[in-house]
């Protein structure tokens, strides 16, 4: 129940929910049920109804598809369009649904925070896909959507054992993806303007 969770273990998990679910959206869902159905965490009420068998069940499907068209070149980057109208508005809902039974600043204040970590997640990521794509090898792709797995389950895992470390994690994963979305845009300039060059350099080459 939400008396049990502590302010920082709120904050916490709305963070890593926000971040996770740009990511791994299913797998968030999941978890969230399978913690809730084996009372392995203390976890709002508004998270009841991920532990309903049906919803469970959805989310397994969901996520063995994830799982296959994440590791697929090209495929991944398909998918991470669609979700871009998924992941995002998911990822403020579960934030907002820590906070869903106490005071609403907090709730909008939480669904707020978790819909910008899902989109900064979100675009880090599917810029990152769109870029390691262009290799010819499919390792990378692979590689780097095992880590996603990885690392998603183990925020998800600090944000309920170690609340304090899980919000220092959300803000280093923050900046990183800044960082990286930022290098991101500078590389797409950088192809857009050797595609078309201006006026200027065209004439004198």
């Amino acid at each position: 129940m939400v008396d049990r969770i502590d302010l920082a273990q709120w904050i916490a998990l709305a963070a890593a929910l926000g971040l996770a679910s740009g990511v791994r959206l299913y797998a968030v869902l999941l978890v969230l049920g399978v913690v809730g159905r084996f009372d392995l965490a203390p976890l709002p009420p508004a998270f009841a109804p991920l532990e309903h068998p049906v919803v469970l069940g959805a989310a397994v499907f969901m996520v063995l598809v994830e799982l296959f068209a994440d590791k697929i070149p090209l495929l991944d980057s398909a998918w991470d369009t669609v979700h871009t109208f998924v992941r995002i508005p998911a990822g403020a809902a579960l934030a907002a649904a820590v906070f869903g039974g106490g005071r609403p600043e907090w709730t909008i204040a939480a669904g707020l925070l978790g819909g910008s970590l899902a989109a900064t997640s979100h675009f880090a990521k599917a810029g990152t896909r769109a870029a390691v794509n262009t290799s010819p090898e499919p390792f990378s792709n692979f590689l780097l959507s095992t880590l996603e797995d990885f690392g998603v389950g183990a925020l998800l895992w600090l944000a309920f054992a170690h609340p304090w470390v899980a919000i220092a994690v959300v803000l280093v994963c923050v900046v990183l993806a800044v960082l990286l979305l930022r290098a991101l845009v500078k590389l797409v300039a950088s192809g857009v303007r050797r595609l078309f060059p201006p006026r200027r350099e065209a004439a004198a080459r």
